[in-house]
């Protein structure tokens, strides 16, 4: 099975650096773990790869792509969760 993957040019992983920084830094301290940042870099990519390029879309699609995952179930209070 062949491999796909894309090329990025130098300025675009750059963008993408960028945008993932900003992005990590906008979630609570204790969401800042490598496995929360490797999710939202794995969105910026998948968008990138995609033709994204602003920055602003960029960060919105994986801050609600983290959003919508099961990362932020332990986020509910005791009192809503189902037991």
């Amino acid at each position: 099975m062949a491999a796909i993957g894309a090329v990025f040019q130098p300025e675009l992983i750059e963008l993408m650096k960028a945008v993932l920084d900003d992005a990590t830094a906008t979630l609570a301290e204790a969401k800042r773990t490598s496995t929360m940042k490797a999710e939202i870099a794995s969105h910026i990519l998948a968008s990138a790869a995609r033709g994204e390029r602003d920055p602003a879309a960029l960060k919105m699609a994986a801050l609600s792509a983290v959003v919508e995952c099961s990362h932020y179930s332990h986020d509910i209070s005791p009192e809503r969760r189902a037991v």
